[in-house]
């Protein structure tokens, strides 16, 4: 009876210590804003943690905020994610604002390490004020967005609301005493102890969670993903497509140079490309191309700087009113300083090719029976007083102002009469 119970105690503390050996967590890292990227990179991650046959998927977050859009498809999957999702706030530093409210929110736990933070942040957008009703509307969506998600998870869902209508930020320390979050842990190794044996809802069923001695299996963002990842920030966008338009004017005025025109191709098909996962305003858009039209008529047409100045104030506007953010919590914006770089080099650039044109319209016809005024030839009969010369390889008939002139003497043109050069000897 003792030999069956001792093999008793020996096999069940080996297959438990052989299933702690063998249960795994995956985890993925993003830091940056919330884009489609970010969306895809979570989802990604949930596929391989279903793969890995994993205990858990854990999303280390530090993020800004970023597009609704995209914080709703992250959110979603997270909700039917078969596996249990968590979030955590890391490292030290970090923020989930904005957008990452709903997300960490969201997740089956939620975490936090120490000197983090936690709440929304709603920056004054760059297009001015929004109008009254659309901005009350967008408010009253993300809120009621984010009440149930905190209803759904039995977390306060009071600083939830207020978090999204009052701009409310915390602590770790008291995201935890609000109830925002379930724990605080300084590193990944401490987390996957503080949530063994939790036991977990997922669209499956419960899951009781064995992390102790899990194995982390870190998935890394595909280089497709990085690619979109910085496609996805608005300041690329607009360096590519005014970069893009450049290439092509340069290549429209100066034909057969090709590689402006090459690079100017790809990088208007990447700016695109990233507007494409942009909530681009197209009349924004209109608005720089126009700027740019205005900056070309100004080389062509005397308008003694109206169409400058206009092109200035349309690339401005234009710029400004590019990114077209639905609500004050989406943290998605050109640079001022991106903006006022491209605005200068464009003056800097179309001033330069404006002086040039005024200087060549200046300047004495050099083409054309004009061109040949003053020009230095050679008197290849003697002229008396007519003859025949050659001025720039060309054999013209001449006749000399200066009585005769003998073959192979210099001459210079003074005037053209009929297709007939008037000339004198040239004196060296």
């Amino acid at each position: 009876m003792i030999k069956i119970l001792l093999l008793c105690f020996f096999f069940c503390f080996f297959s438990q210590n052989h299933h702690s050996k063998n249960s795994n967590v995956t985890l993925i890292t993003y830091d940056g804003a919330i884009t489609p990227a970010c969306a895809d990179f979570i989802r990604l991650g949930i596929e391989t943690a279903l793969k890995n046959k994993s205990e858990c998927l854990i999303i280390k977050l530090n993020t800004p905020g970023g597009l609704l859009k995209s914080t709703r498809v992250i959110v979603s999957d997270i909700l039917e994610s078969k596996i249990p999702i968590v979030v955590y706030v890391s490292p030290g530093g970090a923020q989930a604002a904005s957008a990452g409210v709903f997300i960490t929110m969201a997740a089956h736990i939620a975490a936090m390490t120490s000197g983090t933070n936690i709440g929304a942040a709603h920056p004054v957008s760059m297009q001015g004020e929004q109008d009254s009703i659309m901005s009350e509307k967008a408010t009253n969506d993300a809120a009621a967005f984010i009440r149930s998600i905190s209803e759904k998870r039995n977390r306060n869902m009071k600083w939830a609301e207020d978090a999204v209508r009052k701009s409310l930020s915390l602590s770790e320390t008291e995201a935890l005493k609000e109830k925002v979050i379930d724990l605080i842990s300084p590193n990944i190794e401490d987390l996957l102890k503080k949530i063994n044996g939790k036991k977990m809802v997922t669209v499956t069923g419960e899951i009781i969670l064995n992390t102790e001695n899990a194995e982390i299996k870190e998935v890394e963002m595909t280089l497709s993903l990085k690619l979109l990842t910085i496609l996805s920030d608005p300041n690329i966008a607009y360096i590519l497509f005014m970069i893009g338009l450049y290439g092509l004017l340069f290549e429209i005025f100066n034909p057969g140079v090709i590689f402006p025109g090459v690079i100017g191709g790809i990088c208007i098909i990447l700016a695109f490309y990233s507007m494409h996962t942009l909530p681009i305003n197209y009349a924004g858009l209109a608005l720089i191309v126009f700027a740019i039209i205005l900056f070309v008529l100004e080389i062509k047409v005397v308008s003694h700087g109206i169409l400058s100045i206009g092109g200035v104030i349309s690339l401005i506007i234009g710029s400004i009113m590019l990114i077209n953010v639905e609500s004050g919590l989406e943290v998605v914006k050109i640079s001022w300083e991106v903006i006022a770089l491209f605005v200068i080099l464009t003056v800097v650039f179309f001033a330069f090719a404006i002086t040039l044109g005024l200087k060549a319209q200046r300047q004495k016809p050099i083409t054309g029976t004009q061109g040949l005024i003053k020009s230095v030839g050679e008197a290849i009969t003697n002229l008396d007083p007519s003859g025949e010369v050659r001025v720039h390889g060309e054999i013209w008939k001449a006749e000399s102002i200066e009585g005769k002139i003998e073959e192979k003497s210099l001459i210079e043109v003074v005037e053209i009469q009929n297709l007939k050069l008037i000339v004198k000897k040239r004196i060296n």
